[in-house]
């Protein structure tokens, strides 16, 4: 069992091990699943050797974060917990700690920023914490938390930098271990690090060999610097898609781990995130949110560069409809499935359907048609029209484009 102690210094400065790992393990026994590893036979061919998917995104709450919390507050002193616990979060976090705070019989309030995705806000309230909406980023809503800690003596559940986190992310090492004992590759997504470093705790004591591999965004990607200088640096301003690890600065208490037992830590761009997420939904039928679709972006980006078997750690699926919406069409843009064109022609009847004539003789499905005729940049007999495309692909986009000069159209992308 974990040595029980609430967040303060000396409790930071105590090494996460093997054991602490095991005992979480025994204490999220029926409380949180052991998710579903499933294989990717897509990627297995790319990489030539087996590649699994580690489900956390199907997890209880939809993400690993209930480990963790579930831990960290199982473990607080019973004056402790008649206090209360505050957390921040912008959603999984947030989601884990409620539904922990539920399960233990504590209460909880959770602040979420103003702009938070209403299904993650309606999620978090539906298990049992009450949610408090203060600034629009997520470090005013943390300064906020650490506030209402201050005045009301609630304990503050950190996402990441906690030893009793780190131990409870860490199962998700145990299971990987057991689900696939042959595994010689592990890459998780890394935001503040607190995954990334359980798997590694409960990794490399038993198997030494296994190469762990981090991916941040490339756009929040505070820890090759860190990891250069040999201390957590902070980004001025992280900008990712993936919010899971949009995190500025690396946590104290992983960054030691992460910086000792990960073997590397790569970047990834946001189209090669949106190329990830759509191949997840299409080929693996599984919804996962950015962040947790950054291993398969780097699976998909450097496919020679892992030994197999290769897990890849699938860490969440809370991702909001709309930012699905929009995360699928630049997928698609980015693997050359999407084409936007704008051409003149002469503004007569028909000219139109003679246009939609020559892409149905292609194949080309017409999303959106803008018609513009009142434009000081026209001649008085001319229109303009963007088109928006969906193709099969780069060489398919390529085929449209001569079609419609054949057809004598300007085309101006």
């Amino acid at each position: 069992m974990l040595d029980v102690m609430s967040y303060s210094t000396a409790d930071l400065s105590r090494p996460v091990t093997l054991d602490d790992v095991r005992g979480a393990q025994k204490m999220l026994s029926g409380v949180a699943r052991m998710t579903a590893m499933e294989g990717s036979r897509h990627l297995s061919q790319l990489v030539g050797a087996p590649v699994h998917f580690k489900c956390e995104n199907l997890q209880r709450t939809g993400s690993f974060k209930l480990r963790g919390a579930y831990v960290r507050i199982a473990g607080l002193l019973p004056e402790q917990r008649a206090a209360g616990v505050v957390a921040a979060s912008a959603g999984n976090h947030a989601q884990g700690v409620a539904l922990a705070s539920s399960l233990l019989g504590v209460t909880s309030t959770v602040f979420m920023p103003k702009g938070a995705p209403l299904p993650k806000i309606s999620a978090t309230q539906e298990y049992g914490a009450e949610v408090r909406l203060h600034g629009q980023v997520v470090d005013e809503t943390l300064a906020a938390a650490q506030e209402y800690a201050r005045e009301t003596g609630a304990v503050f559940i950190h996402p990441f930098d906690h030893p009793d986190v780190i131990a409870g992310q860490g199962t998700v090492g145990l299971e990987i271990l057991e689900q696939c004992p042959e595994v010689r590759t592990i890459v998780v997504g890394v935001g503040g690090g607190g995954l990334a470093a359980g798997i590694a705790v409960a990794v490399k004591e038993v198997r030494p060999e296994v190469r762990i591999v981090g991916v941040q965004a490339e756009g929040a990607a505070a820890y090759p610097p860190s990891l250069a200088a040999g201390r957590p640096l902070s980004l001025a301003q992280p900008v990712t898609m993936a919010d899971g690890i949009r995190v500025g600065r690396p946590g104290d208490v992983p960054f030691g781990i992460v910086g000792d037992l990960v073997d590397e830590v790569r970047t990834v761009t946001e189209d090669q995130l949106s190329a990830a997420l759509l191949l997840c939904l299409e080929r693996a039928k599984l919804v996962v949110e950015p962040a947790g679709a950054s291993p398969v972006a780097a699976l998909l980006a450097e496919p020679g560069s892992f030994e197999g078997p290769v897990v890849a750690v699938l860490s969440g699926g809370n991702v909001d409809p709309v930012l699905m919406q929009g995360v699928l069409r630049h997928g698609m843009a980015a693997q050359g499935r999407y084409l936007a064109v704008r051409l003149r022609l002469t503004d007569r009847p028909g000219a139109l359907a003679t246009l939609l004539g020559v892409l149905s003789a292609v194949d080309a499905n017409v999303l959106d048609v803008s018609h513009v005729r009142t434009d000081p940049r026209l001649g008085l007999t001319e229109a303009e029209v963007e088109l928006h495309l969906e193709t099969k692909g780069p060489e398919h986009c390529v085929e449209v484009g001569h079609a419609l000069r054949d057809a004598g159209y300007t085309v101006m992308r």
